[in-house]
């Protein structure tokens, strides 16, 4: 659905998904980080991808390098564009085009990427991350940049200032000119744009194509550089006056809720992750999944539709406040708080709270399995219990982290 408003420039999208996604293993320990489910049908990928297509983009790459089978399947099997009008999605892989090393940052996963850029000719680059869960029309961004005569602009996001050390914080005039651009402040207070608030960078850039191309050029010859888009690319184009934000307060998604609106999701650790779950499944959810007007593409697949029965001793199902994917059986059990990805079965007495299940899982009968993330193709046995006894847990080799959450690896088969 093409809600966004026309743009008389020819413009072009590079998705980052490179990242390696170390805080969230052991869910990455197969997969690029980008490629990791989220919310029970779709991958965190598809958000940044979804964004773009709405906002009226049409030519789209996504640089690929850690783990990026999945990735890159999951990329050509969904995301198909007619090419009668040069529509596409592609992934493009490190390529070594420059010499024989890797990405060593986002970068320079550009500069090494500049081909793609040189064929095809765009006036505008939008440029953004892989993994964060958001809805936002870029188009409203690029006119914003387009009018601001900025050679870069940078999406802000408002967030408690208490957060500042977490964030790349901009410190802004007026007119919306970057003066700085401080990486994870200790003291955010000269920065605030409101009463306790500062303005974080979303990671998602939009340039003129010819200042970018300089940019990343003249970066990949600094030694000691990190070749980073936030770090160094964009002071980069502070230091030159040539650097503008654009508050997401600013942009408007048809079929947005005055509750999610503004929201965005970092999802890079375990707790963030399992944080923006729950913020789905709530009658009035913070991100609301079922916005018909922004919509989130995905992949779909043929498959029958959730069942919920009664187990052989005459027990009904209890869902409450779960998404529940289709495909999945939940008999004569109790799924709560929770999300349910596709193919998954919860069998007669087991309990199911405040967790997130990945594809085929299967939870056996009496199974207990709380505040838990379980990864795909993981069998619970009858009577077992996960996120009861953290102890336990780790004995068994699964990852229990700070706030408690327990993520059981891909495959994992666990018995009584």
């Amino acid at each position: 659905m093409d809600t966004a408003r026309r743009i008389d420039k020819k413009v072009f999208g590079i998705v980052l998904a490179g990242g390696e996604g170390k805080r969230l293993m052991p869910l990455t320990a197969d997969r690029a980080k980008p490629a990791v489910p989220f919310g029970g049908a779709y991958r965190l990928i598809d958000f940044a991808i979804s964004n773009l297509i709405n906002s009226g983009l049409r030519q789209i790459v996504v640089l690929t390098q850690y783990k990026s089978h999945s990735l890159d399947r999951h990329i050509s099997q969904v995301w198909r564009m007619s090419n009668m009008l040069n529509s596409y999605v592609t992934s493009v892989p490190a390529q070594q085009r420059t010499g024989k090393q890797w990405f060593a940052g986002s970068a320079d996963a550009i500069y090494q990427s500049l081909n793609l850029i040189v064929d095809e000719k765009p006036d505008i680059v939008v440029v953004v991350g892989a993994d964060h869960v958001y809805r936002m029309d870029f188009s409203d961004m690029i006119h914003a940049h387009i009018k601001s005569g900025a050679k870069a602009t940078v999406a802000g996001i408002r967030q408690p200032m208490e957060l500042a050390d977490q964030f790349g914080v901009i410190e802004a005039e007026e007119t919306g000119a970057i003066k700085a651009f401080h990486e994870k402040p200790a003291d955010a207070q000269p920065y605030a744009v409101g009463p306790g608030e500062i303005l974080a960078s979303m990671g998602n850039y939009v340039f003129d194509a010819d200042a970018l191309v300089d940019a990343v050029t003249q970066d990949e010859a600094i030694e000691g550089s990190n070749h980073d888009m936030g770090g160094d690319i964009i002071p980069w184009f502070v230091d030159r006056g040539e650097a503008h934000v654009y508050d997401l307060k600013e942009n408007t998604v048809p079929g947005a809720t005055e509750r999610d609106k503004y929201y965005w999701r970092d999802v890079g650790t375990i707790e963030s992750f399992f944080d923006a779950h729950m913020d789905l499944i709530s009658a009035l959810p913070i991100f609301n999944l079922y916005n018909r007007d922004w919509p989130i593409y995905t992949q779909q697949v043929n498959m029958p539709p959730a069942k919920f029965t009664r187990d052989a001793w005459g027990r009904a199902a209890d869902v409450n406040e779960a998404i529940v994917g289709a495909g999945s059986v939940v008999q004569g059990a109790s799924v709560v708080r929770s999300v349910v990805a596709p193919w998954c079965t919860i069998d007669a007495g087991a309990t199911v709270s405040d967790a997130i299940l990945f594809d085929q899982v299967k939870v056996g009968a009496g199974a207990v399995v709380r505040r838990a993330i379980v990864d795909k193709d993981v069998e619970i046995g009858p009577n077992v219990a996960v996120g009861v006894d953290h102890d336990h847990d780790r004995a068994r080799g699964l990852s229990v982290s700070a706030s408690g959450i327990v993520t059981v690896p891909k495959g994992t088969k666990l018995h009584a």
